[in-house]
């Protein structure tokens, strides 16, 4: 808001002819040199030039009723002056005023929806050049299973497993539209996943492993799911696949709702970047609050996460029955511990596309 405030300033001051030498040199200089800020200074330029047009015809018309009745000091008659031959400029410049205020409101509109789109960004993960990984993942498929499809875009997320024989969660902004998903384990193996149900208003998405005898571990999950909201100021943890290998950050609870008071969210103080839409955030006794989905790219730490509400929300109405674990063995480790156990139930989600 200060830097808008102070584009704003320096736009008044550019249409009045009043910066010094030094600040229009300087302004030239940035405007070159910065495209956003040129983009932003042109359109409060544009606002600011078509409200000082809208203000003189507005004055213009005012002369215009002024001079349309007036007295005689002869015969003390009203006399009045036909103004026929003014009636279509008026009628222009009404529709003038009309046109310039419907584009200053255009403008507005416009550039609140783009903050607001900045305020909000998802995190899956743009792939380019997946083509000459490609081989690579084929290698790893399980031979009952069909190849990997011919790649024309792919984008990548984080998932963690629901259950132990092949259920796993993610946003469902990350495999949306795709033609074929794939899950990399904590081992590097590729295996098939098809997509089970989802909830694009809440941006979750249930998938199971296309493997029936696939299991993420020896083990049990080590983790529960929590029931409720967590108090602000909770501490949390976050395992994630913004790069090729699994990535930890830890931050706390800023508030119980996310974007736009969103009851389904919480909204987090942590790191997050493209690639860790999905990830699980854990508190400190173990529980999976929810997922990263989004964060703010003028706050670099401000993240939005789905609500654990909402998964129980999509698998309660399954006709599969899958139960989730009631109480979470990491309550008493220490947090190395904690990662190292949940490091093998979270998975890099691959989502291609023809």
């Amino acid at each position: 808001m200060t830097q808008e405030n102070n584009i704003w300033e320096v736009a008044e001051k550019y249409v009045a002819g009043t910066l010094s030498t030094t600040a229009l040199n300087s302004l030239h200089q940035r405007l070159q040199q910065d495209a956003a800020y040129s983009t932003l200074f042109h359109e409060h330029l544009n606002l600011i030039q078509s409200l000082e047009n809208n203000k003189k015809q507005k004055q213009f018309r005012t002369l215009l009723q002024s001079i349309k009745t007036v007295q005689t000091p002869t015969s003390k008659k009203i006399r009045t002056i036909p103004l026929s031959t003014h009636y279509w400029r008026t009628a222009g410049i009404a529709a003038g005023i009309a046109i310039i205020t419907t584009l200053s409101t255009f403008w507005m509109i416009r550039h609140n929806e783009n903050q607001r789109a900045s305020q909000y960004t998802m995190l899956r993960k743009e792939l380019e050049n997946i083509k000459r990984s490609q081989s690579a993942i084929i290698n790893n498929i399980n031979e009952s299973k069909t190849n990997a499809p011919t790649i024309a875009a792919s984008v990548s997320g984080t998932g963690v497993a629901l259950s132990n024989n092949g259920y796993f969660i993610t946003n469902y902004h990350v495999v949306e539209g795709s033609d074929s998903v794939y899950m990399q384990n904590a081992a590097g193996e590729y295996f098939k996943a098809n997509l089970i149900a989802f909830d694009k208003n809440s941006d979750v998405a249930l998938l199971k492993v296309d493997d029936k005898k696939f299991k993420f571990s020896k083990t049990d999950l080590p983790y529960n799911f929590a029931s409720g909201k967590n108090n602000i100021g909770a501490t949390v943890f976050t395992l994630g696949f913004p790069d090729n290998e699994v990535v930890y950050n830890e931050g706390y609870i800023s508030a119980k709702n996310g974007f736009d008071g969103d009851s389904m969210q919480y909204l987090l103080n942590i790191p997050s970047k493209s690639g860790h839409s999905g990830a699980p955030v854990i508190n400190k006794a173990g529980s999976i609050i929810g997922l990263i989905a989004a964060n703010n790219t003028e706050a670099t730490t401000t993240t939005y996460a789905v609500s654990s509400s909402a998964i129980y929300n999509l698998i309660k109405d399954l006709p599969v029955q899958i139960k989730l674990p009631k109480n979470s063995q990491l309550k008493n480790l220490d947090r190395s511990q904690q990662v190292e156990k949940l490091q093998a139930f979270t998975c890099s989600v691959k989502v291609f596309k023809h």
